[in-house]
């Protein structure tokens, strides 16, 4: 079904339940994450919570590295609040930039997790490059126009992939 190229691998309600120690233990090195209604609201610093994730991460010895299509003023920024590289107009769902997020963390497809909040750019992307993405529910449910008609689109998709999961 030409669907699954959306799926993401899991869906969890935030970025902040994922078991970090045990995606560890089974060997993932580094984790790349979209900002905006992923770690944040929409255009909001790093929080409390972003930044020990962050730092829970980094002790863990997990590899981290931003990917926005945001503009850098906006992702550098977050990115010094949580002491992570960063790639900014990212160009999701371009694979070129997924790739150049690894090289940066040192990692691999199979040492690399992706984490965000949208099926078409940021999981359709992780799937094109082979990493394993994991869709989490937007923060804020109030977004920009453009994001509202895309999560029409999203809950067609995911009907089918939860749909295919009790199959």
């Amino acid at each position: 079904m030409i669907l699954e190229a959306f799926f993401p691998r899991e869906q969890r309600d935030s970025t902040y339940d994922i078991p970090w120690e045990t995606w560890y233990g089974r060997g993932i090195r580094g984790a790349i994450f979209d900002i905006d209604n992923t770690l944040v609201k929409h255009n909001e610093p790093a929080n409390k919570q972003a930044v020990e994730l962050f730092q829970r991460l980094h002790r863990l010895g997990i590899q981290t590295c931003l990917l926005s299509n945001n503009k850098e003023p906006r992702v550098k920024a977050f990115a010094e609040q949580v002491d992570s590289p960063y790639i900014f107009k990212a160009a999701k769902p371009s694979r070129k930039n997924y790739l150049r997020a690894m090289e940066i963390m040192g990692t691999d497809r199979q040492t690399t997790l992706f984490v965000g909040d949208q099926l078409f750019t940021d999981v359709y992307g992780a799937n094109r490059c082979g990493i394993y993405g994991i869709l989490v529910k937007p923060i804020n449910p109030k977004e920009e126009i453009q994001i509202v008609l895309k999560r029409y689109l999203e809950a067609i998709v995911l009907y089918f992939y939860k749909k295919q999961k009790r199959d």
